[in-house]
């Protein structure tokens, strides 16, 4: 029987829904200097006429559960600043700063200090400074080996040089561009299909390789962006690839549809893919608006070529994965609507 997202306990539509709820009330907090706030991928804030803040937070979900299964916490903190830093990429900026939040029950001087080394190792792929955080002890609230993150990045772009999406238009093509794997979203599930409780010979690792590749760390899309800023190649949108996997493409403007008909095949994006395809036996649609399938932001440009001779150069797999067209805010996959 197939298993879905849902089935993991995890139902994104309801994220919509609060964020829906909320927005006209959050609205009246802003004044005019907000340029963009909930909905998108980072908000803006103008600084003085010419130059904007991009602020994005964000975690890391139930990959906790992986590491802490694993007993391996230097990585999961690349992860953390990866999805701040991913998501203030979108608007156009470069990120400036960091700031982490870890909580637990008891601190563990040893794992808190394998958490921190990944996010020192995050900053330095993002290029970024980790300018300071919170460690919480909360004695009740979380059981023994267990912790929660939760990171917080700054971003600047001049005005001019914003990404908001309004300059896509239809004939614009969708470049995607590789993930590491399966990132940081999907977790719930990925974790549900698990077959440690059939370990027939009793080690307890019966799903080791499994678990192991699930914890690769998400990639940071920094030298990508700053190499295609540098370029001469025009990029109209940006979307990272997460939660909802390619409905994410449409926050961008919904005043056309996206139309995706060339993803890259199993053989030629990481192995995880494939073995989640098969385990869960989902639906193509259900397993595109779950996981990140291989691609972990796509790129709206008329130049697709361009774009992806400057990720060539960089060594960066990149995928012309289909094109932008008339509608209404709806991502298409092989011509039928992604909901």
């Amino acid at each position: 029987m197939a298993q879905t997202y849902k089935d993991a306990g995890v139902n994104i539509d309801l994220a919509a829904e609060l964020v829906n709820k909320i927005k006209a009330r959050v609205a009246k907090t802003c004044g005019p200097r907000v340029v963009s706030g909930v909905g998108g991928f980072a908000s803006l804030y103008d600084v003085d006429g010419e130059r904007l803040l991009a602020a994005g937070t964000d975690g890391v979900g139930t990959k906790l559960l992986v590491a802490q299964k694993l007993g391996i916490h230097n990585t999961i903190g690349i992860d953390l600043v990866a999805m701040c830093i991913n998501d203030i990429l979108c608007t156009g900026a470069q990120g400036l700063f960091f700031m982490d939040y870890l909580a637990t029950g008891t601190l563990d001087v040893s794992i808190a200090e394998q958490i921190m080394s990944g996010i020192i190792e995050g900053c330095t792929q993002a290029n970024v400074a980790l300018v300071g955080g919170e460690t919480a002890e909360m004695p009740g609230m979380y059981s023994e080996g267990k912790y929660d993150l939760a990171g917080f990045a700054v971003g600047e772009v001049l005005k001019k040089d914003v990404l908001d999406g309004s300059t896509i238009k239809a004939g614009d093509s969708i470049v995607g561009i590789a993930s590491s794997g399966i990132h940081a979203n999907g977790l719930s599930l990925a974790r549900l299909l698990s077959v440690d409780d059939h370990d027939h010979d009793g080690d307890g690792h019966a799903d080791d390789a499994y678990w192991h590749e699930l914890l690769r760390p998400t990639k940071i899309y920094t030298p990508e962006m700053k190499a295609l800023q540098a370029s001469e190649s025009r990029v109209h949108g940006l979307a990272h690839i997460t939660g909802g996997g390619l409905l994410n493409i449409a926050r961008l403007n919904h005043q056309y549809d996206y139309s995706v008909d060339a993803f890259p095949l199993f053989d030629d994006v990481a192995p995880i893919f494939k073995e989640l395809a098969q385990r869960s036996q989902l639906s193509k649609h259900e397993l595109f608006k779950t996981f990140n399938m291989g691609v972990g932001m796509c790129v709206i440009t008329p130049d697709a070529k361009g774009v992806r001779a400057v990720l060539e150069e960089l060594g960066v797999q990149s995928w012309t994965i289909g094109r932008v067209i008339k509608g209404s805010g709806n991502v298409l996959l092989n011509g039928e609507r992604l909901a």
